[in-house]
């Protein structure tokens, strides 16, 4: 079985404005890991958009805990949605919005066909 994806830590889903909503387990995590209270993690790192909370984009387009040479800054606490990534809904349900994620993600094997890639989003949404 050819994998479908394989992170590169290339950074192209982490740019972009907004969502990055993340819950209030996550911001507990993600605070706790940055050793900082729940507070100051909200104050300075996140916004309220379409009635959530949203994890910041810096001046550069990237998500404000990008950095590029470092990469995801938080990756062992990462948000939900950043762990999903490529297994959305829109992307898993579309033949074309796969081939425009695999053409933006050097992450999704070229050589996997559209059904592994469903076939695997299927398994990976169960773990």
């Amino acid at each position: 079985m050819v994998s479908a994806f394989e992170c590169k830590m290339c950074g192209e889903c982490c740019y972009g404005e907004g969502g990055i909503f993340i819950s209030d387990d996550e911001i507990s995590k993600i605070a706790k890991f940055l050793d900082i209270s729940r507070t100051d993690f909200i104050r300075m790192y996140c916004e309220k958009r379409l009635g959530q909370t949203g994890i910041k984009t810096g001046k550069d387009g990237f998500c404000i805990f990008f950095d590029t040479e470092k990469q995801c800054l938080i990756h062992p606490v990462k948000p939900r949605r950043c762990k999903k990534w490529p297994f959305f809904s829109a992307i898993v349900k579309s033949k074309d919005n796969w081939e425009l994620a695999k053409e933006a993600c050097p992450g999704i094997n070229p050589e996997c066909s559209f059904e592994e890639f469903v076939r695997q989003a299927s398994k990976h949404s169960h773990q």
